[in-house]
């Protein structure tokens, strides 16, 4: 009999907002896949680097490192789910989550991340996932709107009710 790996449920963070309500919805689906969560973080060089140094901070993995370790603790504070694990690494962000989740159960990522272009109903990332993900992909909508800090669905953000 071959034995299954443990469910994964991925979720792309970069910091923002719709990042952290996608970690605090990932801890809601998770019993109900009997699933771990990776948080998956990326980053890459930003255009203006490519060719010569910048005397600024360049150690944009430790940066990028950083920002998905304020996220979860954004999400959860010291109620971190267990099993849970974080993953930063050199890549444009959709190809970094492609890759992991292959095998995954579900992938999830916000609407929107830091992206430039505010008025598009989608970011770049997230379309990609949709359109190419080997997984279902679970796209959140504002997080003001959605799982609060406590899990309870259709919560504000500040505890309120949705509606």
């Amino acid at each position: 009999m071959e034995q299954r790996a443990e469910a994964v449920i991925v979720v792309g963070v970069d910091g923002s907002p719709h990042s952290v309500a996608a970690l605090r919805w990932a801890a809601r689906l998770a019993p109900a896949y009997g699933a771990h969560i990776t948080a998956v973080g990326a980053w890459e060089n930003p255009p203006e680097y490519v060719g010569f140094v910048h005397f600024k901070d360049d150690n944009f993995d430790e940066l990028a490192r950083k920002r998905v370790e304020r996220a979860v603790q954004e999400a959860f504070g010291d109620d971190v789910p267990a099993g849970l694990s974080t993953v930063v690494e050199f890549g444009h962000p959709s190809k970094v989550l492609m890759r992991h989740s292959e095998d995954a159960a579900v992938l999830v990522v916000g609407r929107r991340g830091h992206g430039g272009f505010k008025g598009l109903l989608m970011g770049s990332v997230s379309s990609a996932c949709v359109a190419h993900a080997p997984c279902p992909v679970l796209v959140l909508p504002e997080p003001a709107v959605g799982v609060g800090k406590s899990g309870a669905a259709g919560q504000a953000a500040d505890g309120e009710q949705a509606g």
